[in-house]
């Protein structure tokens, strides 16, 4: 999820700790006779001794459990080592879970018996706005104003709700397509910047024998991707609200045009051949085999790409955004990028664990740790650094990106309800396999907007 200046604030966390002692009265024979009464000689009242540490466990889910996580992964058990460490009888408990099964099955189950786990990985926009409503988030906003953090992410949208913050992102992320230098510069091709341009390279790169665009089909989300920008290049950001409010509908004329242009896509063969049958992780590896040139994805996939399994391609991927289509209604040099994937927490904590949840945020979501998490992990930090020294050439390239982009959105799934999302899914994965037409799928998708609409 999730512009760009804003990453190069500066990040001034300070913490205020408040030391208070017992006063003397000042009388020299009470010092003298310290541990007395003055008027009873009997023993003073002995003062008390500090409190004993109070044991506190929190569960925390995550979803790296992946070998391309492994540093996210390093970075989080660092904060909660850092943390029990400084907090004697506070105890983690962590879960690894996968991204889909978290997002789509177990956590909207458990918000739904009232039992989340106490800390969780969570997705900020549709997601969160179901489970506020029901009461099952920690309203977070004083715990961040005591911090004196609120005001050093980079953006809390999709985390507000009627002004109160109930989640906190631990990265940004923007989606265009990386693609592989060697074989631009094999055909002698440039980075294009108009629909008519990337049609005309994608045939120049399958003529070659190559796949224009490596895709890996089976999971909804990832078709989402591309699908997403080529809507909003025809229709304009503002359109998926308006589907949700009912002032317009997915079988309107540009919704029809943005469903065509991504079919286009799909008729012309510039896709993986096969691609339905394909796992997420198979649609990096087309690009870092060779196989495909380019690949339309999240910068969350820039660590596997300039690192050791890049391979001969390591300083060879690049990054460039989606070009504009002509005639489009949207916004031409917009960039989806966001911040929508962070660390929710239960409101079913109770005083302590509330307590020892503000520790976590505390050591979490400094300075240091964003800036590992980018340098290490090439996530895009969610909070304002004031140093971006060290950061790769692939990263450099993702930020100029996003630097240069008019404006950035957020993904339609942050956007439409749940149920119509997963529809939209489904019906670019009929796209994909060519068994219906624009025209079908929008009146498919339509009528799922009209039931939950009426749901409202």
């Amino acid at each position: 999820m999730k512009k760009r200046a804003t990453l190069l604030g500066t990040l001034l966390v300070s913490i205020m700790l408040v030391v208070s002692a017992c006063g003397s009265n000042g009388n020299a024979e009470t010092n003298k006779n310290a541990g007395t009464n003055n008027s009873t000689n009997t023993p003073a009242e002995a003062t008390e001794p500090p409190a004993e540490a109070k044991d506190v466990t929190l569960s925390l889910r995550h979803t790296q459990i992946k070998e391309t996580s492994k540093t996210r992964l390093k970075i989080l058990e660092d904060v909660v080592a850092k943390t029990q460490e400084e907090n004697k009888g506070l105890t983690f408990k962590l879960e690894g879970i996968d991204e889909i099964v978290n997002r789509d099955q177990k956590l909207k189950a458990e918000m739904a018996a009232g039992n989340p786990p106490d800390i969780f990985e969570v997705f900020g926009g549709a997601d969160l706005n179901l489970y506020v409503k029901a009461n099952r988030m920690l309203d977070l906003t004083p715990i961040i104003e005591e911090l004196g953090i609120k005001d050093k992410f980079a953006s809390l949208d999709e985390f507000t709700i009627d002004g109160k913050v109930y989640g906190l992102p631990f990265g940004g992320y923007s989606e265009a397509i990386f693609y592989n230098k060697k074989i631009f510069s094999e055909l002698g091709l440039e980075i294009p910047t108009t629909w008519a341009q990337l049609l005309d390279v994608s045939e120049k790169i399958k003529a070659a024998g190559y796949t224009p665009f490596g895709l890996a089909a089976k999971d909804g989300w990832v078709n989402g991707m591309l699908w997403n920008t080529v809507m909003e290049r025809n229709v304009g950001i503002d359109a998926f609200s308006k589907v949700v409010s009912g002032e317009a509908k997915w079988t309107d004329e540009n919704f029809v045009k943005g469903f065509a242009s991504y079919a286009e896509l799909v008729n012309k063969d510039y896709f993986t051949k096969g691609a339905l049958g394909l796992a997420y992780a198979d649609q990096g590896a087309q690009l870092l085999s060779g196989k495909a040139a380019m690949v339309f994805t999240g910068t969350w996939d820039a660590n596997r790409f300039s690192g050791d399994e890049a391979g001969e391609l390591k300083g060879q991927i690049g990054y460039f955004a989606f070009p504009s289509i002509d005639g489009g209604a949207g916004d031409q040099t917009s960039i989806n990028a966001s911040y929508s994937n962070g660390f929710g927490f239960s409101a079913n904590l109770n005083e302590d664990q509330v307590a020892a949840a503000k520790k976590f945020i505390a050591n979490f979501y400094t300075e240091e740790v964003q800036k590992r998490t980018l340098v290490e992990d090439k996530l895009l930090p969610s909070m304002k650094l004031s140093d971006l020294s060290g950061v790769d050439p692939l990263t450099t390239e993702i930020l100029t990106v996003m630097a240069n982009a008019s404006t950035s959105w957020k993904a339609y799934d942050a956007i439409v309800q749940p149920a119509v999302g997963a529809d939209v899914n489904v019906g670019i994965q009929e796209l994909i396999g060519k068994v219906s037409t624009p025209e079908k799928v929008a009146e498919k998708i339509q009528a799922s907007q009209d039931k939950a609409n009426a749901a409202k």
